[in-house]
């Protein structure tokens, strides 16, 4: 009866695992450049005296969906949508670099170039930082031109270059943080292969209906698994009932 109640109990706490992955896909479904959490069960066996014939589930995040969100263009000079493969390099909050598709950039009031997470976006060498300006151009390589106040019409400076790089997908993972490293905590070098789209974004990757239908599955799923622990209980309990019985 105990290894019919461990399956039961272990198979729920899995549900809620992958309850949980699915719930923070659908809460981005709205989030610039989101990439999907995958996940998937495999049967593991249990070790140690006396389980030899125990088989439990286990939820594995299989990584991310790498396909490409949906684009939209927006007109806004500071909205970035990658072409293809690549990732904007960012300063992570323990001051590493990190990957991100997020392109819906801004300026805070000292100029600093930051994505709509409030992430630091780096450039060649380092933090991006603006100066004031009347206009400004991002090229389809990431250099950020403009003119200054009081230049004439065709005067561009080029600032800085976003720092573009194209790590292979392998070496990828998530962080709690929502942002993408590489596993050897290397840097990726810059690539000039990876462009950029000026006034334009990506959208989150999560198909809000493959989603909800997900949710419907890991809570039936759930709830069987719950019928099936009160179900072992309740024989359990008439085990007992019988036991007295016959005593």
């Amino acid at each position: 009866m105990d290894k019919y109640l461990y399956l039961a109990m272990n198979g729920a706490a899995q549900a809620m695992l992958a309850q949980q992955s699915n719930a923070n896909n659908l809460a981005n479904v709205s989030t610039v450049g989101f990439r999907a959490t995958l996940d998937s069960f495999e049967s593991q066996a249990l070790t140690g005296p006396g389980f030899p014939d125990r088989v439990y589930v286990a939820d594995r995040a299989a990584g991310a969906d790498f396909s490409p969100g949906p684009i939209t263009s927006t007109g806004r000079d500071l909205d970035l949508a990658i072409d293809g493969d690549g990732w904007f390099a960012v300063q992570a909050a323990d001051g590493g670099t990190a990957y991100s598709r997020r392109g819906d950039l801004r300026l805070d009031p000292a100029g600093l170039l930051l994505n709509g997470a409030d992430q630091i976006v780096l450039g060649e060498g380092g933090p991006i930082t603006i100066p004031q300006f009347e206009s400004l151009v991002i090229g389809r390589d990431g250099t950020i031109s403009v003119r200054a106040s009081g230049q004439a019409a065709n005067t561009l400076v080029a600032v800085d270059r976003i720092r573009l790089a194209n790590p292979p997908l392998e070496t990828l993972y998530r962080g709690e943080d929502g942002l993408f490293r590489t596993r050897d905590g290397l840097e990726a070098p810059a690539d000039a292969a990876v462009t950029v789209t000026a006034g334009a974004l990506e959208g989150s990757n999560v198909n809000p209906v493959d989603a909800m239908v997900r949710m419907i599955d890991y809570a039936r799923f759930y709830e069987h698994q719950v019928k099936l622990m009160k179900l072992a209980s309740e024989n359990d309990a008439a085990s007992a009932r019988l036991m007295r019985m016959s005593g």
